[in-house]
């Protein structure tokens, strides 16, 4: 047994709560839904299945989920504002379990969404899941930006560069900053051990974006269409673990 296995197993039920979270808000998700209930219900689902929703209360934080719609980046403050055909909207759960936490994040579609937007959100995901899939011990923190810019640029998007995925464990937000951007080589090991966020943040247009009067939502400034996905992952002796994964197999839109 190596000396990360407790701290793996506790973040195994955190993730799983927090996907779990997820799975059930799919079908809930639909067009003439507020944000408020899909918030409301993402709070009594943590709370019943023996967790806390880590958003609320945190510095300041009202709600317990987070919900960004269309050209809103990340942080959107869940309202009364209801879902409507056309729109898309990242949610972003973190539940915690005995102290420790599991943080992930979908994108969803209601009914028919541009060509732009689906493409955008495909890409967004397999920027993700090209982030994850090299990680293993020896490898430089700049190699997972790398993997997840080249491919975005590629297909026409921007990569977000001011906000990033983040080591997590017993602790919401700690070191290392997991940029989604950078170059081959660079940065910190990865060692054995490791627990992090990859939830790369891309945008149709330009990279921009500015934090509204509310202190929390993040916009882009052309007001173009954004996309998020979001794991939770540990390191492995030989490669890694994904702690968010959901047990219904949903990954990105359609569900």
């Amino acid at each position: 047994m190596n000396n990360y296995s407790e701290k793996f197993e506790k973040m195994r039920i955190a993730g799983k709560l927090a996907s779990r979270t997820l799975d059930m808000l799919t079908k809930e998700v639909k067009e003439g839904i507020s944000t408020n209930k899909i918030d409301r219900l993402g709070y009594e689902f943590i709370r019943d299945n023996g967790g806390h929703s880590a958003p609320l209360y945190y510095r300041g934080f009202k709600k317990s989920l987070c919900t960004s719609l269309n050209h809103v980046v990340c942080h959107g403050v869940p309202s009364d504002r209801i879902l409507i055909d056309g729109d898309a909207v990242n949610i972003d759960v973190t539940a915690i379990v005995n102290e420790y936490y599991g943080d992930t994040s979908r994108m969803f579609t209601i009914g028919d969404i541009p060509i732009k937007a689906k493409n955008l959100i495909e890409t967004t995901y397999e920027s993700m899941i090209r982030g994850i899939e090299i990680l293993k011990p020896g490898i430089n923190l700049g190699d997972i930006g790398y993997e997840i810019q080249s491919y975005v640029e590629e297909k026409g998007f921007s990569v977000v560069r001011d906000f990033c995925g983040h080591g997590i464990s017993s602790t919401f937000h700690e070191q290392p900053n997991i940029l989604h951007y950078g170059k081959k080589n660079t940065g910190h090991k990865i060692t054995a051990g490791m627990t992090f966020t990859i939830e790369p943040m891309i945008n149709a247009g330009k990279l921009d974006v500015k934090v509204l009067n509310d202190g929390w939502t993040a916009v882009t400034k052309d007001k173009s269409l954004s996309a998020q996905f979001e794991h939770t992952i540990g390191i492995t002796e030989n490669g890694y673990e994904i702690f968010t994964e959901s047990i219904k197999g949903y990954s990105k839109p359609p569900y």
